[in-house]
């Protein structure tokens, strides 16, 4: 372990407490739950860091960048869901099966209102929210404490893609697979990008965009 101080240790504990409660708790705040959990972990990394709580979560003003965010970040996500639509899923689907649930996005298909406001609602809550939640504090604070050696990064990818799986259990076993592996792709990416959160928010925000496109035109 790392040495950290006494408020480096408590403070993520009773911020690790407050995230479990809101997701696993009586609260059901829907959509806006990963923003509010942001806006938690923003201002413990605040109390944390002295004031710095951007810094410490990835966001990294001089890789902001016309270049990363709009030209990489949009040809990585392509990749990714070309992987993802092409490999992933099949060899998970035969694997388990069973089929990834969409039905929570049927709606969508052919609504362009709908596809609309959503794809604002997946930028703003997963793209942003989740980023935040899983690579620029779960990810951050396991190094913070178990440091960067190969295993303990390794772990790191692993444990978080398991949790990340988890959390889509609403897509089914096949959903939970997929969404942990690629949550471990963009966990590798933030990791390669020596921890760019502006660079995987990207990659979320237009991998997920293109999911939608997909939904609204039918294709999955």
């Amino acid at each position: 372990m790392n040495k950290v101080t006494l408020r480096q240790i408590v403070i993520p504990l009773i911020t690790v407490a407050v995230i479990c409660f809101i997701w696993f708790g009586p609260l059901n705040l829907s959509y806006i739950e990963n923003i509010v959990i942001s806006i938690i972990i923003i201002l413990s990394n605040y109390i944390e860091y002295n004031g710095k709580p951007f810094s410490a979560l990835g966001f990294q003003r001089e890789k902001f960048t016309v270049k990363n965010i709009f030209v990489l970040a949009p040809l990585v996500a392509l990749g990714l869901f070309t992987f993802y639509v092409f490999l992933l899923v099949p060899t998970i689907t035969k694997l388990t099966g069973v089929p990834i649930d969409y039905s929570s996005f049927k709606e969508l298909k052919g609504n362009l209102p709908a596809c609309l406001i959503a794809v604002v609602v997946v930028w703003a809550t997963a793209g942003f929210g989740e980023e935040i939640i899983f690579r620029g504090y779960f990810m951050k604070q396991f190094i913070k404490f178990f440091g960067e050696s190969k295993l303990s990064i390794v772990l790191n990818i692993v444990l978080l893609a398991c949790f990340f799986g988890f959390m889509h259990s609403y897509q089914g076993i096949t959903g939970q697979i997929v969404a942990g592996t690629v949550g471990g792709l963009i966990a590798l990416i933030f990791y390669l990008r020596k921890y760019d959160l502006w660079f995987v928010i990207a990659v979320h925000g237009f991998f997920d965009t293109i999911s939608l496109i997909c939904i609204y035109y039918g294709l999955a």
